[in-house]
C-alpha cells in the first residue's frame, strides 16, 4: 500500500510525540517529588512547574493534532479539556474545550489545528474556545488585538485560492487545506477587529 505524503508526515509527528512523552512526563515526576519535599515553592520551581505542564500539554495536542490515528478513533472531552488546562498555564492564551462528551478523532484533529491557526493570529494573548452542538464545531478566538494575513487564511476559507508560502511555524494551515479536501468539511470565518469565529 502506497502511503502519501500526508501519512507518512502523521506518522513521523505520532514518533516524535511518543518519544517526548516519557522524559517530560519524568522532569514533571520530578518537580512534583521536589514539591512534595517541603523545598520552598520559589517563582523559580513555580516557573518550571508551568512550563514542564504547558510543554505536556502541547506534545499531547501536537500526537492529536500532528498524528496518526484510525477513522474511528475517539477522543474523550474530559482529556481535550486537561490539554487546554496545561496550555494556559504560563502563556499569554487561555484555553477552554467545551465540547461534551467524546469526538472522533478527525473532529478533534482538525479543531486542534484550528486553534493553532488562532494562535497564530493572537500574538499578544486572548481567548480561545472550542464548542460543538449537533455535530457543528465552532472554534472561536477573542482579543484586543489580532494580526490576521488574509492570504493566510485562505488556507482555512479560501483553499483553492491558497499560494502563500508557508513557514515551518505555518504547516497547520496547509493541513487543515488538506483535511478539507480530504474529508469534506465546509469551513467558514467570520473575522472582526477582537474575535475571529471558525465553524464547520
Amino acid at each position: 500500500m502506497t502511503k502519501t505524503d500526508l501519512d507518512i508526515s502523521t506518522l513521523v509527528g505520532s514518533r516524535i510525540c511518543h518519544d517526548l512523552i516519557s522524559p517530560l512526563g519524568a522532569i514533571a515526576n520530578g518537580v512534583e517529588l521536589l514539591s512534595l519535599s517541603g523545598l520552598p515553592q520559589t517563582p523559580e520551581m513555580a516557573l518550571i512547574a508551568d512550563s514542564v505542564e504547558n510543554a505536556n500539554a502541547r506534545i499531547k495536542m501536537f500526537r492529536i493534532a500532528f498524528g496518526a490515528a484510525s477513522a474511528d478513533q475517539q477522543v474523550n472531552a474530559s482529556d481535550m479539556q486537561a490539554i487546554m488546562v496545561g496550555l494556559t498555564r504560563g502563556g499569554r492564551l487561555r484555553y477552554d474545550w467545551q465540547a461534551q462528551g467524546s469526538a472522533l478523532r478527525i473532529h478533534a484533529r482538525f479543531a486542534l489545528l484550528l486553534v493553532q491557526a488562532l494562535e497564530t493570529a493572537m500574538a499578544y494573548g486572548g481567548q480561545i474556545t472550542v464548542s460543538e452542538t449537533a455535530g457543528t464545531w465552532v472554534i472561536k478566538g477573542t482579543a484586543d488585538r489580532l494580526v490576521h494575513d488574509p492570504a493566510l487564511w485562505r488556507y482555512v476559507d479560501d483553499t483553492q485560492n491558497a499560494d502563500q508560502p508557508l513557514q515551518a511555524s505555518q504547516v497547520h494551515f496547509e493541513l487543515i487545506a488538506q483535511l478539507q479536501h480530504d474529508h469534506g468539511f465546509r469551513v467558514t470565518a467570520d473575522v472582526s477587529d477582537t474575535e475571529i469565529a471558525i465553524t464547520f
